[in-house]
């Protein structure tokens, strides 16, 4: 039996330290967070700028869509966080959050 250490045990102690192995251990994992990043996060963050520019921009006599599904035309905004829609067929006026509005609700499909 020969117990001599040559180049190759050298080389290949120098490919079994930790630091290598470790970083090519926690590849998948960042992998994975960056895929989460670009598939969940960056799309709910469009959305809410979005919808936070939606709801700066409101108002008066627009139709807007509720969270509960109310379709009404704001007649007035009473404080930054409260406004008074109009709902047909009657004509009621209800006052609701300005968070409560999900959508506006264009005007190309009136006649």
């Amino acid at each position: 039996m020969d117990f001599s250490f040559g180049p190759n045990v050298f080389f290949t102690l120098l490919l079994d330290t930790a630091p290598a192995n470790s970083l090519l251990g926690f590849l998948p994992i960042i992998l994975i967070f960056g895929i989460f990043y670009f598939l969940l996060f960056l799309p709910m963050q469009r959305q809410r700028r979005q919808t936070q520019k939606m709801l700066a921009g409101l108002q008066n006599g627009n139709t807007v869509v509720t969270s509960g599904g109310i379709v009404g035309t704001i007649v007035s905004i009473d404080s930054d966080d409260t406004l008074v829609l109009r709902v047909k067929p009657d004509n009621i006026k209800i006052q609701i959050a300005r968070s409560a509005i999900s959508s506006m609700v264009s005007g190309e499909g009136k006649k």
